[in-house]
């Protein structure tokens, strides 16, 4: 049975939303740390990761985005570098497009990510 619309939905950290790309992406700190050649080391990303940083620059999120395959304006929007009527408008319909499907909440989304890793995670297994 479909949640009530006037249910609260809380939306991910940037912090939380990047732990989450990353483990979709079956990588280790470290190897997110190369495959930046080193502009994001394993430390700071971590912090990033444990909210101990909230706004990395934009070079970070830019370089985080490409390695997670990711939107650098959702990863903007999260950071706060986007105007709230953009990243409102603008982050989601750029979500809904890359699940195909239209109105997800912020918490389906995570849900789809999560479950994306865990599907990489099988086949890695395999």
């Amino acid at each position: 049975m479909p949640e009530s619309s006037n249910h609260s939905h809380k939306k991910s950290t940037l912090g939380q939303h990047l732990a989450a790309l990353r483990e979709a992406a079956g990588l280790t700190l470290r190897q997110v740390e190369e495959a930046t050649d080193k502009e994001v080391s394993n430390a700071y990303l971590s912090q990033l990761e444990k909210d101990k940083i909230s706004k990395p620059s934009p070079n970070i999120l830019y370089a985080v985005a490409k390695v997670y395959s990711t939107k650098y304006e959702d990863l903007m929007g999260r950071a706060g570098y986007l105007p709230a009527h953009l990243e409102a408008s603008g982050r989601r319909q750029a979500r809904a497009a890359t699940f195909a499907i239209e109105n997800l909440t912020p918490e389906e989304e995570e849900a789809l990510i999560a479950y994306l890793g865990f599907i990489r995670q099988q086949r890695k297994q395999k």
